[in-house]
């Protein structure tokens, strides 16, 4: 198979090192000819050290090199897909149908769509999408170490074709048809990370982030279902095993972003020491606005507006957060 990854980022070239492992024909992709030059004098990329580029994978920065990939691999930061989508679609025949695999996190401010509603929009007939999605940092894979992701797409046979494209005896792959819940898990799992980042550096103990992922997962997959997600997708890899991972790790920027400004940080002062895009921040609002237009409560990520865009302070968010009414963990018990 012939595949495009579109972002060199370390993510991208991650799986684009986990095509290659696998057999394929791979290009990776950036929109610097500078990055392409320095990727190939080191033979590394500088965002993954230590983790050889094979000779066998091709750079480039020629946009219109994928147009005869019969995979394509979109991961991009969420706010360069629409852009990036449209330039897919520019170069591909109506009908196309060519597998475009959505690796990017996050939701549109605007629309509230998720990111493979944002591909279908721009590319029409011309793309069968497909999210991939998991407890994944782009560090450990590189290095091949073990892990698992779900392939989710509406189309059966494309998301059947992307678990045989990437799954090997170190990566694991599970096939779905809930793209929505499997996107919407992936984007909002960043915004309790970076909660949990500012549990860390506030000093709240293991009892406390423990509290904060596992109310975090419960209003997740409250807006997940109400967007047509299955409410089983938050119990599995692509909800509870990414929050798991990037609410603990240091390899995650939202958790080290949110160390930061519980430790004081100004929020855009902390995001700009990060030197990435910190995708929770991002999520924040977008999915406060959405949960306020479909009705949903999500108090943590409510509170994580308020301090991220309204200048609340933490210890005020902790308290309202601590002080709420009392509920019910079960809603329907007692019925």
């Amino acid at each position: 198979m012939n595949a495009m990854v579109y972002g060199s980022g370390a993510w991208g070239t991650a799986l684009a090192l986990l095509l290659l492992e696998n057999g394929h024909d791979v290009t990776l992709w950036s929109f610097s000819e500078e990055e392409i030059r320095l990727m190939e004098e080191r033979g590394e990329n500088p965002m993954l050290v230590g983790i050889p580029l094979p000779k066998e994978l091709k750079l480039t920065s020629d946009f219109a090199a994928g147009k005869d990939c019969d995979l394509m691999v979109l991961a991009t930061p969420s706010f360069a897909v629409a852009e990036t989508a449209q330039k897919i679609a520019a170069m591909l025949p109506e009908g196309a149908g060519r597998i475009l695999v959505t690796v990017s996190k996050g939701i549109e401010r605007e629309t509230g769509f998720s990111m493979s509603q944002i591909i279908e929009r721009e590319t029409g007939d011309k793309c069968r999408v497909v999210a991939l999605s998991g407890p994944s940092h782009a560090e450990e894979v590189g290095r091949q170490i073990p892990t698992g992701c779900v392939s989710a797409s509406k189309d059966e046979a494309a998301a059947l074709a992307v678990q045989d494209a990437f799954m090997n005896r170190r990566f694991r792959v599970y096939a779905s048809p809930d793209i929505i819940g499997v996107e919407l898990a992936a984007a909002l799992k960043n915004v309790i990370a970076l909660c949990a980042g500012v549990c860390d550096g506030f000093g709240g103990g293991d009892n406390t982030k423990a509290m904060l992922m596992t109310r975090g997962l419960a209003e997740i997959a409250r807006l997940g279902v109400a967007m047509g997600g299955w409410k089983e997708t938050f119990a599995g890899l692509a909800g509870v095993g990414d929050l798991i991972v990037t609410c603990t790790s240091m390899h995650s920027r939202n958790r080290r972003a949110g160390i930061l400004i519980g430790q004081g940080k100004d929020p855009q002062a902390a995001i700009k020491e990060i030197g990435a895009v910190v995708e929770g921040y991002y999520a924040t609002e977008s999915a406060y606005f959405l949960a306020q237009k479909l009705g949903v409560e999500m108090p943590i990520t409510e509170s994580a507006y308020h301090t991220l865009y309204q200048g609340g302070s933490v210890e005020e968010t902790m308290q309202v957060l601590m002080t709420r009414e009392k509920k019910r963990e079960i809603e329907e018990g007692w019925l």
